[in-house]
């Protein structure tokens, strides 16, 4: 199990000083203002930053990395377990069936194999035992995605009061899975539970969980590097499945992942799902400002098509989710769903979810603290406020910060200078305040000496001229 070993976020995207250019292109698209560029590189700011993947999207020149645990890791294990999302089974053509797939990740070293969402039922019941009662808070927010936990604790750190505080899908699966090979006589240090991860904010969920001390998960594999692995043993031994028990996923249960999945089956008068990050962005600053009312549940996600659309998908997402709705289609008409009562599970094991159900308190870690003490923080504020009337607001970018606010505040912080305006230094150099080899070494300092080189530049625009 995976233990917190401090109160601060880890970061499962890494940025690779010596690949990376200098492009600005993962600054300008960050939803949270998380990086920088200086000496020519992007630089992360750790307390901003929620795992989204935006930025590594963008890097044309792949600087930007998610970490994921060494495949070796499950041999530690005598009881290797992988739980697989549904989304991995959609990655696949159609040709390709969901037990093929299985039966490829056992031939990879696992001992057991389990889907993600075979814990969505009772998820589901206890979503709406939650919402029940707890509607004066409304709206409530989905904890499902992690990467919008933490755009929450850090950007709307008001509503951290509105997310729902019980465990996702994938915690349940293994916290059931953990219970019934113990319950067989297993020892608990010899099953190692592993999860295929579609994105870099759900590795940090298992690695840093918010709202509890431990995961029930062991390590996490990236579902691009897995998916290359299915697919060469699916390639040689042309797919051939075992013979495999019920995963017991069912048709609401195979579409949880994706956009609409949660909202369409919570008993909250009018709810609302909600996909991308910046859409996410701009409710959530409605909903902060109280411009929107009426709304009894929010499912929110950061990617576009949700899980469909993660970062570590090598698929389509669009050919993913229509795969996922075919496969519910067909489950629908083969196993209807029914209710999830205590008596339809083993026996302690539905007492055993419902105590481990609850998170802890989502604390707030709010990106815009400026000072621990309040009156220097108005003060900072005040001088904030003051800086960006000064600055042009065209948010370009070349003094190395994302816009003139971020700017601003990082003049503040004594993080950077006002100098690094381009347009502060023209007008300086107007006024006779600055000569142009100042305003050179300011923009070195930025965008690496090698960027500014006048020879080189020099003979690159006379070979295009």
């Amino acid at each position: 199990m995976t233990q917190v070993t401090g109160s601060h976020f880890q970061h499962a995207l890494q940025f690779r000083e010596d690949t990376c250019i200098g492009c600005s292109h993962c600054m300008n698209v960050c939803p949270t203002e998380a990086i920088r560029v200086s000496s020519g590189k992007a630089r992360l700011i750790p307390n901003r930053c929620i795992d989204c993947g935006e930025c590594y999207r963008v890097c044309p020149v792949r600087a930007i990395v998610v970490e994921q645990d060494d495949f070796e890791e499950i041999y530690r294990y005598p009881t290797r377990v992988a739980l697989i999302p549904g989304v991995f089974t959609g990655q696949f053509p159609d040709s390709v069936g969901p037990d093929q797939i299985i039966s490829a990740i056992y031939e990879l070293g696992f001992t057991h194999v389990a889907e993600v969402e075979e814990g969505v039922e009772f998820l589901c019941d206890q979503s709406n035992n939650y919402i029940g009662n707890n509607r004066e808070t409304a709206p409530l927010i989905s904890s499902f995605c992690p990467a919008i936990v933490r755009l929450i604790q850090v950007k709307f750190p008001s509503l951290t009061g509105n997310i729902i505080r019980l465990k996702a899908p994938l915690d349940i699966t293994a916290l059931t899975i953990r219970y019934n090979l113990s319950n067989q006589g297993i020892p608990p240090e010899d099953i190692g539970i592993f999860y295929v991860t579609p994105c870099a904010a759900k590795i940090v969920a298992v690695k840093n969980p918010v709202g509890e001390e431990y995961s029930a998960i062991d390590g996490v594999l990236n579902m691009n590097f897995v998916y290359n692995k299915v697919f060469r043993i699916l390639r040689q031994k042309k797919g051939t499945p075992a013979n495999l028990p019920d995963s017991g996923v069912t048709s609401r249960a195979v579409t949880w992942s994706l956009t609409h999945g949660e909202a369409d089956h919570m008993a909250a008068g009018r709810s609302l799902a909600i996909d991308q990050i910046n859409n996410v962005i701009e409710f959530l600053e409605k909903i902060e400002n109280e411009e929107i009312s009426g709304v009894g549940f929010l499912e929110l996600r950061a990617c576009d098509e949700s899980c469909a659309g993660g970062i570590l998908c090598p698929g389509n997402r669009f050919l993913t989710v229509d795969r996922l709705r075919k496969r519910a289609r067909v489950l629908s008409a083969a196993k209807p769903i029914s209710d999830h009562r205590e008596e339809h599970y083993q026996p302690g094991l539905f007492s055993h979810l419902q105590n481990n159900m609850e998170l802890g308190k989502i604390q707030p870690r709010s990106m815009m603290k400026l000072d621990d003490q309040v009156m220097q923080a108005m003060i900072k504020m005040k001088r904030i406020y003051e800086l960006n009337n000064v600055l042009p607001q065209v948010d370009c970018g070349i003094c190395g910060s994302p816009s003139c606010k971020a700017l601003s505040e990082d003049i503040v912080q004594h993080n950077a200078h006002l100098r690094q305006c381009i347009f502060v230094q023209r007008i300086l150099e107007q006024n006779d305040q600055m000569d142009p080899a100042e305003s050179m070494k300011i923009m070195a300092g930025i965008w690496s000496d090698q960027k500014l080189d006048k020879n080189k530049l020099k003979d690159k625009i006379n070979d295009v001229s």
